[in-house]
């Protein structure tokens, strides 16, 4: 039931308020009104607008105080329903009000803490009848003008291994509100996400394979630096030699982004949770889970993506040749080389990346949060960008054994070595520098890949028709 107060304005007077109305029984006299003359706060209005523009496909020009009545309706109704979902979020037992503890435990799962006095404060400034409770009707006529109309707003506002590639699919993935999944949009950000993933992987794939090239060889001889390790592709393949392993590894990015989304999803099934958002904690482990599923999954496509980067030229024919060969060479195992060091390094990369996101996120949320959700491009950039750099800084050994040990039977003299033996060997030769050889262009690609990746997404977001909030 939606009950809207109308003000008049009256020449030289104050406004003058005329009647109350219920939505399912306008009176006549205002059904056959096309426009009129509304006053509102300037935030209201402000939020009337940004409503307008995201509802009208065609854009119209607005009038001065003069808003079309019948939209004025569809806008407060809107209203209504995005206030009748936050309500619902935070009443998690269902018990038709909402106390302190609900509101400190909604925040605290989008990372955003407040204690429990300030939520009382909160409570106590929509709470009439002094239970230290609110009730759907307490909450509605609660003057609710800041931006962020709703919880999930901040879920939108806020993804990041959806919208950022960075050729490492290690993140947690993100959370999807309930209209999200209602109306389908959540296999078009998967989607967009995918593609953004393939472009930006084909355009850093040079100083991608020449990170893998410094991880495997830069230890023997002479140190490679990154023009000498680019010259030496050119030479030994031409131009089209940098691109070697980007097909297995951009096709790989279907397979397992959608794994990794069934297995979270199951995953908060099992765990329990009803809820909308999952905490910090339940995130990091449904995440973890869900990488460990996937990458068990599609681990032999990292293999072969590992060996068709190091191979010389003519030595493969293509990606079923290279797995026919390495079958018929090494057996079904040579699939799964270096698994452990690959799994060990989920934990690290997906936990950091999550916790320096969400402090960043938290930070922002505090700071201007009361002003403004939307963090705009530069600072989803910003903090996107930070968090994966030190998840992979953090998971960045590991990485390397992985890659050492996919490649031990294509390197000419080298043994083969457990990953343990290989640490020691690394640190006994190399010292602790060695752990972290190919480290310069593997850093140098995160801005260009995370610029791509946002930019194709959004492109492509809108082409599948998901507005832009």
């Amino acid at each position: 039931m939606l009950c809207l107060c109308l003000y008049v304005p009256i020449h030289n007077s104050d406004q003058i308020e005329v009647e109350y109305f219920e939505s399912n029984g306008l009176p006549s006299e205002l059904k056959s009104l096309k426009s009129l003359s509304v006053l509102l706060p300037s935030q209201e209005f402000s939020t009337y607008r940004r409503w307008r523009k995201k509802s009208l496909k065609t854009a119209e020009k607005e009038h001065d105080g003069q808003l079309d009545f019948e939209e004025f309706v569809h806008y407060l109704q809107d209203h209504e329903k995005d206030l009748k979902l936050v309500f619902k979020s935070m009443d998690r037992k269902i018990a038709g009000q909402v106390n302190a503890n609900d509101i400190v435990n909604s925040l605290r799962d989008l990372g955003v803490h407040i204690s429990l006095k300030q939520a009382e404060r909160v409570l106590k400034s929509m709470d009439k009848n002094g239970t230290m409770t609110i009730d759907w009707n307490e909450w509605k006529k609660y003057p609710t003008l800041q931006p962020a109309e709703n919880i999930p707003e901040i879920i939108l506002y806020w993804k990041h291994s959806t919208i950022f590639d960075v050729g490492e699919s290690l993140m947690v993935p993100d959370e999807f509100t309930v209209e999200e999944h209602l109306t389908g949009m959540w296999w078009r950000h998967l989607v967009s996400g995918g593609g953004a993933g393939a472009v930006s992987r084909t355009c850093t794939a040079p100083l991608d394979r020449l990170k893998v090239l410094m991880q495997v060889h830069g230890c023997q001889g002479k140190s490679m630096c990154l023009m000498s390790g680019l010259t030496q592709m050119i030479k030994e393949g031409g131009i089209r030699s940098l691109w070697r392993g980007n097909g297995i590894n951009v096709i790989k990015i279907a397979p397992e982004t959608a794994l990794k989304f069934m297995a979270y999803e199951q995953i908060k099934r099992v765990m329990g949770s009803s809820q909308e958002t999952l905490g910090i904690s339940e995130r990091f482990v449904a995440g973890s889970l869900a990488g460990v599923i996937a990458q068990s999954t599609i681990y032999p496509m990292e293999v072969l993506k590992t060996r068709l980067a190091l191979r010389k030229t003519g030595q493969y024919k293509g990606i079923s040749d290279c797995a026919k060969q390495i079958l018929k060479a090494e057996g079904m195992s040579a699939f799964y080389k270096g698994y452990v060091p690959n799994m060990l390094g989920i934990i690290p990369y997906a936990g950091i990346d999550l916790a320096v996101y969400e402090t960043l996120k938290n930070t922002w949320l505090q700071r201007y949060g009361t002003e403004n959700a939307d963090p705009g491009v530069f600072v989803l950039l910003a903090c996107g960008t930070v968090s994966s750099t030190c998840g992979q800084l953090a998971s960045y050994p590991l990485a390397l054994i992985r890659t050492r040990m996919q490649a031990q039977a294509s390197v000419e003299g080298s043994s083969q070595v457990s990953m343990t033996g290989l640490f020691k060997q690394i640190m006994k030769t190399e010292g602790p520098t060695g752990l972290y050889r190919g480290l310069t262009p593997n850093f140098l690609k995160v801005i260009p890949a995370v610029s791509i990746s946002y930019v194709v997404y959004e492109h492509i977001k809108s082409t599948l028709g998901v507005r832009s909030r």
